[in-house]
């Protein structure tokens, strides 16, 4: 338990110099497309920490990760069907986990401003409410025997 307490933290470190990028693209004035790849950037690691955290505590579950073509989207299924967030926590992040798929397979210059900004003004909330459950439910770990100590 104590590594994955390790593993996680490290993973919220990383997504907090992330917002501290992210927030510092966000107030730049003019958003060329120079801004919008950072910015981006920054929400796309943003859902990767997220996913990573998630990988992290199913293996420490002993789960099997998904290995499909649509890993992604199973991931937060399996992450819910393990109550370890909630569907609508889930429904929120597959907005970004759809953004993490553009991103990564479309091309910087077709950032789209005002459907990029809304996601970037909301996505300190959703890691707020994303660190609650993650840390509830690892909570709940403490309390539980188990073989993976």
């Amino acid at each position: 338990m104590d590594e994955l307490l390790r593993e996680v933290q490290a993973e919220k470190e990383y997504v907090l110099d992330t917002f501290r990028a992210l927030n510092e693209a966000l107030q730049r004035k003019e958003k060329t497309v120079v801004e919008l790849a950072a910015i981006s950037t920054f929400l796309q690691n943003t859902y990767n920490g997220i996913e990573n955290i998630l990988k992290r505590v199913l293996k420490f579950k002993g789960m099997s990760l998904p290995v499909s073509g649509s890993w992604h989207k199973d991931l937060l299924d399996l992450a819910v069907n393990n109550q370890i967030i909630s569907l609508e926590l889930s429904k929120r992040l597959d907005e970004y986990r759809a953004f993490r798929h553009f991103f990564i397979h479309g091309y910087g210059v077709l950032l789209d401003k005002e459907r990029l900004m809304p996601l970037a003004e909301s996505l300190p909330d959703l890691w707020k409410d994303f660190e609650f459950e993650i840390t509830t439910f690892m909570e709940s770990l403490k309390n539980e025997p188990s073989s993976n100590e």
